[in-house]
């Protein structure tokens, strides 16, 4: 399934910018521990693609999981006296990290990260509203009552606000009980140990209808959920599943119409040219003024999976 692109709102670059850009960038690191996740590999091939577009040399360094070694992997790029570094992580926990970089004057950017003052600008999609979106499509769907079950991940700022925000939708609703709140184990994306957890749940709550939803805080949870779901033989119960990022296996349960429902596509290419273009203003000396910028998304279900 081919991402589809949409339009940057709020975000307009003259092609002469972009171009003459170039010149004053060489070298550029990116710094993710978290490549295994699909929209991770999504936004970087795409801002490598833009990178070269502008005449760039991209690094892309993965610390497969290991958040502490962005910060020894950022302190290498400031050796290396790079152009630029864009992170793809919680900026609170690389703190160190991002003070050596702002002491070499080099600009950091994040790329579907977290803000921070040592960050000069956040490139991402609108977590409070993806949340609330698929929140709200669940209470609609089990009529505001039932047993729902969230997987979330804290440590990580663009998804523990979606589920800040899922828990103020939920709590809205007086007959929506949280039977499970479960941070997965994500280091091989997250499907293995969603599944897991999910089975141990379906286990403790055996009786037809004691589970009404999933709120998965990304797809892979929830797709982790529904394997746990069809090999207990329960897919027949309803139970309303949804995630967040529309990747490609999370689309084609959707098609297949089975219990997950709805994900919302982020626009990982347009996050991963945004971020590349937001170096080339920060690098042609333009003073970026908003911190946070927002790559517009759209909720995927049965009735738009095949064109979206």
């Amino acid at each position: 399934m081919v991402q589809k692109t949409f339009g940057i709102a709020g975000v307009s670059l003259s092609l002469a910018l972009v171009t003459s850009s170039a010149v004053y960038a060489q070298d550029i690191a990116v710094i993710t521990p978290y490549l295994a996740q699909p929209g991770t590999q999504f936004y970087v091939e795409a801002f490598s693609e833009r990178a070269a577009e502008l005449g760039w040399d991209v690094n892309v360094i993965d610390t497969a999981g290991d958040v502490a070694a962005v910060i020894s992997r950022i302190e290498d790029a400031v050796t290396q006296n790079v152009d630029a570094i864009v992170i793809n992580v919680d900026p609170s926990q690389v703190g160190a990290g991002l003070a050596t970089a702002a002491d070499a004057g080099i600009p950091v950017v994040g790329m579907d990260a977290g803000s921070d003052p040592l960050i000069v600008a956040n490139v991402t999609s609108n977590g409070y509203a993806m949340a609330a979106e698929t929140a709200v499509y669940v209470a609609n769907r089990i009529g505001g009552e039932g047993n729902v079950v969230m997987f979330t991940f804290d440590a990580f700022p663009p998804v523990q606000v979606r589920g800040v925000i899922a828990d103020a939708v939920f709590g809205n609703f007086p007959d929506i009980d949280i039977l499970a709140r479960i941070t997965p184990d994500v280091s091989d994306g997250g499907i293995a140990d969603s599944r897991a957890q999910m089975e141990a749940v379906l286990a403790a709550n055996p009786q037809p209808g004691s589970i009404a939803a999933v709120w998965a805080a990304w797809d892979q949870p929830g797709l982790g959920a529904l394997q746990a779901i069809e090999d207990a033989g329960r897919a027949d119960e309803s139970i309303v599943i949804t995630g967040i990022d529309a990747n490609p296996q999370a689309r084609e349960a959707i098609a297949a119409g089975g219990n997950f429902e709805a994900s919302v596509a982020q626009d990982f290419a347009g996050i991963g040219r945004t971020a590349a273009d937001t170096v080339a203003r920060i690098l042609a000396g333009e003073e970026i003024v908003q911190r946070a910028i927002y790559v517009p998304t759209v909720l995927v279900t049965s009735a738009n999976v095949d064109t979206q």
